[in-house]
């Protein structure tokens, strides 16, 4: 794609969410002379080398790909680290959009392009800085979420503020969904940076409000039955589609994906007498009704279609 835009932009990115802001700096015409990504990883049944979205985006583009396993010149792979500085400073760079590339970029990149380096950030700051602010936003119940571009700096996600724009949560959202949402936004709100650095004032995130999302454990998943219904059924939604929320019944281990908060009274994680088709199980504070799941190796199916063939009898207990 020919470039209509003079800022020459690089990138370092690696997921779905990096690849669609990659996508919208391309359509907007600026001039992506490097990009950086994570190294190929193993991925599928097979565990076969698998590009990043990025990857796979700059590659069908013609854009130059570099996949350092570090950029610390100090540390394990310092020649990964000075093969990726001699290209930065070859690509002569005004500027370097990050988005969830998963590497943290030293001082001496921080301080390489002309005017510094840019973040895609999942969540309105300074709320939910780290890993995982859609799944945390999701998790805790918030009203609404975002998209803030920032000016990088050397701490986690805490450098000044270029743009901000909110989304609200709705009461269905997934962090799949949510995801696409906000992953939609990030492309708007940096070609919008881009085209505005002359005159974007940065705002310096207040200290009031900070709380950080921390990386989503795979133990996580297991369903606590002696919490609140809300509380576990935006888990349910916060961990899809990773880990999944997951309980166990007579020894196997299921996968909740949807569930509804209805009343209920019981022991914690007990079945509750609910009728034909449905599977409603005591909380901590009222009662799951559980609408979706998925056994090992199985798809995802409703809950009538599960009980057809493994009924489950009001008293038991849930694990």
């Amino acid at each position: 794609m020919k470039a209509t835009n003079a800022v020459r932009v690089g990138f370092a990115g690696t997921p779905e969410f990096a690849r669609v802001a990659l996508a919208a700096m391309a359509a907007a015409g600026f001039d992506v002379p490097l990009v950086l990504t994570q190294p190929d990883r193993p991925a599928g049944r097979g565990l076969k080398l698998q590009a990043s979205p990025v990857k796979q985006f700059a590659a069908a583009h013609g854009m130059p790909v570099l996949q350092p396993r570090s950029l610390r010149l100090d540390g394990k792979f310092p020649d990964d680290a000075a093969a990726a500085r001699e290209a930065l400073q070859a690509a002569a760079l005004d500027v370097l959009v990050v988005a969830a590339y998963g590497l943290i970029l030293p001082p001496w990149v921080l301080a390489l392009p002309a005017r510094g380096c840019l973040n895609i950030h999942a969540s309105l700051l300074p709320r939910w800085r780290g890993a995982a602010p859609i799944h945390r936003a999701i998790e805790a119940g918030d009203a609404e979420t975002g998209i803030t571009i920032m000016q990088m700096d050397a701490g986690l996600d805490t450098g000044p503020m270029l743009l901000r724009q909110s989304v609200a949560i709705a009461g269905s959202d997934t962090t799949a969904s949510l995801h696409d949402k906000l992953a939609a936004l990030g492309g708007e709100r940096v070609v919008q940076a881009l085209r505005e650095l002359d005159t974007l004032a940065p705002t310096v995130q207040p200290d009031a409000g900070v709380t950080y999302a921390h990386k989503i454990d795979k133990a996580e998943g297991a369903i606590d039955w002696s919490l609140p219904a809300a509380v576990i059924e935006r888990r349910v939604r916060a961990f899809d589609p990773f880990p999944g929320a997951s309980f166990t019944i007579g020894g196997e281990t299921l996968k909740l994906w949807r569930a509804a908060v209805v009343p209920g009274q019981g022991t914690a994680g007990e079945v509750l007498p609910a009728g034909d088709g449905r599977l409603v199980v005591a909380c901590g504070e009222a009662a799951l009704d559980v609408l979706e799941l998925q056994r090992t190796g199985g798809r995802r199916i409703a809950v009538r279609d599960f009980l057809h063939g493994h009924a489950v009898a009001p008293g038991t207990r849930l694990g």
